[in-house]
């Protein structure tokens, strides 16, 4: 978001898919963990390690549920004493809507989830920017430069003559904000609807198919149909399901559950990137 990178939960073997993707990492400042779980957080140490060893600078900002620093520090103690950056938690309490990241074009609240530990899913919000100049009309008008930042803030422009020229001819419209939601690991729960609402995309947790309803409540899962219900009550533009159980190779049988309930659905598949609409 805004050429910036975040990541989201770090099990084992994500630096090794990241690296078969070429994906840099020059700019991910922030790693997200949504809950203790060893699926959602073995990799971690790896890629810090693997970070130290290629002399990463920046820090390293972890926003993770209490508990973690605990167990991460032993291991960076003894793993990567000599680290060339500083690795920072901040813990958050999962049960709870907070805003636990905002920089000027971002802003990171958690959404409190229903899992066998404490959970929680993440909303990204990219912030509004500036109205885009029109280069042509501020020569034209002769626009003095010191007047261009209010011009960007929808400020109408008035001439010596007093001639109002409205800003809608001088600026274009900005693009429009994306939201993100991240929900996993959790079972069905339609308090996070309203914390969701309208988002462009949304990441769904789908473990089970219907045909294992029970097994997802009692794991505390979601099945795909499920997933699909959440999306299509809170009107997101986008749905993508994942956290596929083993048993199911074939993953059609998943999507097309989900696609009878929400049609604008995708499959989380390994590798692949996805446009937010």
């Amino acid at each position: 978001m805004r050429d910036k990178q975040y990541m989201i939960d770090c099990g084992e073997g994500t630096q090794i898919r990241m690296r078969q993707m070429n994906v840099k990492t020059n700019r991910l400042g922030h790693i997200f963990i949504s809950h203790l779980h060893g699926d959602h957080v073995f990799g971690l140490i790896g890629l810090i390690s693997s970070f130290g060893m290629l002399k990463r600078t920046a820090d390293l900002h972890i926003h993770a549920p209490q508990g973690l620093e605990d167990i991460l520090t032993p291991q960076l103690r003894f793993f990567c004493e000599d680290l060339s950056f500083e690795v920072i938690f901040h813990a958050f309490k999962p049960n709870a809507i907070a805003i636990i990241h905002e920089d000027r074009s971002v802003q990171v609240s958690t959404i409190p989830l229903k899992h066998r530990v404490p959970a929680s899913g993440f909303l990204f919000e990219e912030k509004p920017t500036e109205r885009h100049i029109v280069r042509e009309m501020i020569d034209f008008y002769k626009i003095p430069t010191w007047r261009i930042p209010k011009i960007k803030q929808g400020e109408d422009f008035i001439t010596d003559e007093g001639v109002v020229i409205p800003n809608s001819r001088l600026t274009n419209e900005p693009a429009k904000p994306i939201r993100y939601a991240y929900c996993s690991d959790t079972a069905y729960s339609e308090k996070i609807i309203p914390l969701i609402q309208d988002v462009d995309c949304l990441y769904h947790e789908a473990t089970f198919m219907n045909s294992e309803l029970l097994r997802a409540k009692q794991t505390m899962h979601s099945t795909a149909s499920q997933a699909a219900t959440i999306a299509a009550k809170a009107q997101v533009g986008k749905l993508i399901i994942g956290h596929f159980s083993a048993r199911y190779f074939n993953k059609n049988g998943l999507w097309n559950e989900a696609k009878n309930v929400f049609e604008h659905t995708e499959l989380g598949e390994d590798m692949t990137v996805y446009n937010i609409p």
